[in-house]
């Protein structure tokens, strides 16, 4: 059966969807691969020169380093806090652990600039400024209501009647989380982790703002490179934050619920 035009036109649209979505990512890997210094795509004279010039270079580095040690780092505080507030709700319902998740969402709720100048102003009130743990601990709690959203998500979704058996044989609170509700959750803790990653791995606004130029990611280094003129280098490094954002999505869609953190009304699987 051929395809109306109605048809021809959704595949058409779709098609032209996908290619402007995809069109930025390729052209900065296609710049990357210049063997020259002039940005300019298609690549005159490809190569794999500027990769070389990263990777070997000590500054551009420490910057990529330092971006996945604060990712990193960021990631596992806010699901340490995500976690157990994400349990309290689910297990006691009370007033205050609503109240908390809650408030928890709220800080992603405001726009990044007005949460930068919260955290600049807080750092230098305590007078410990400039230093890598100001920016993982703010990295952590700007973005805390996203695991706290999937970790909730896991939690509505595991059968009251496995705890109500695993009870009935005796165990206790503590075996129950460990050994039914864990593995069930497991997926949305994952995934929680990965966003948060992905996330801080790419701000520049809230690292700048809480640690200037006393601790340099990526983003703040491809930043300050910009006052140095142009290069394919920053686009290296443009590329590796999609490689690495690309993988952690891949690992979400592989091994998380996609489905439901998407939106998707019953269960996905």
């Amino acid at each position: 059966m051929r395809p109306g035009i109605g048809g021809i036109a959704r595949h058409l649209y779709l098609a032209l969807f996908g290619l402007f979505l995809a069109a930025p990512p390729i052209v900065v890997i296609g710049v990357s691969l210049n063997d020259t210094r002039r940005m300019s795509f298609p690549p005159e004279v490809p190569g794999l020169h500027w990769y070389q010039v990263f990777f070997t270079d000590p500054h551009w580095l420490s910057a990529f380093a330092t971006s996945l040690g604060i990712a990193a780092a960021a990631s596992a505080l806010a699901m340490t806090m995500a976690l157990p507030l994400g349990y309290a709700v689910w297990k006691f319902n009370s007033g205050l652990s609503r109240a908390l998740a809650t408030a928890a969402l709220l800080p992603f709720m405001l726009p990044g600039v007005v949460i930068a100048v919260v955290y600049l102003v807080f750092w230098s009130w305590t007078g410990h400024g400039g230093k890598v743990e100001d920016t993982v601990v703010s990295h952590a709690m700007f973005f805390l209501a996203v695991p706290v959203v999937t970790v909730n998500l896991g939690f509505r979704l595991v059968d009251r009647a496995l705890i109500e058996a695993a009870e009935t044989m005796g165990a206790r609170d503590g075996d129950v989380f460990r050994s039914v509700v864990l593995p069930l959750i497991l997926p949305y803790i994952v995934s929680g982790l990965l966003f948060v990653f992905v996330l801080s791995l790419n701000d520049y606004l809230i690292a700048y703002m809480v640690a200037g130029f006393n601790v340099e990611t990526l983003p703040i280094k491809v930043f300050n490179s910009l006052r140095l003129g142009f290069e394919p280098t920053m686009c290296v490094g443009a590329a590796l934050f999609m490689l690495v954002g690309a993988t952690a999505f891949t690992l979400v869609a592989l091994f998380g619920d996609l489905p439901k953190l998407l939106g998707a009304e019953g269960r996905s699987r």
